[in-house]
């Protein structure tokens, strides 16, 4: 292409529609994480299941489309073994692009002193 004003002002164009489009591909990569538990969070003593007592093996995370469709909800549970085996996906109808289901153990003070 000549160099011109106009070649030039192609040139700034096609440039900041690449950088448009490497930011949407950056924006659509962080939304399929998961916000990992924050610094110094303590997990619950208790199963989220009511009624029981037992400690949580595991943490249940559902990301799903908002009824409205405006935004992404994340569920998060806290369940001991017994009930995290009963858990699936329950938001399924909300699912889009950026629908997780994810099953995490939960690291204690001993899993993080072991290794």
């Amino acid at each position: 292409m000549a160099d011109t004003k106009e070649g030039r002002e192609k040139q700034a164009a096609d440039e900041e529609r690449r950088q448009r489009e490497r930011e949407i591909e950056e924006a659509q990569t962080r939304s399929e994480e998961l916000e990992p538990p924050r610094e110094g969070e303590e997990p619950p003593r208790e199963c989220h299941r009511r009624g029981c007592e037992e400690s949580p093996s595991f943490v249940v995370r559902e990301r799903y489309q908002e009824d409205t469709g405006h935004g992404a909800v994340v569920a998060t549970a806290y369940l001991c073994r017994d009930h995290t085996e009963e858990e699936g996906p329950t938001n399924l109808e909300n699912a889009y692009s950026g629908y997780v289901f994810r099953v995490d153990p939960v690291e204690t003070a001993s899993d993080a002193d072991m290794g």
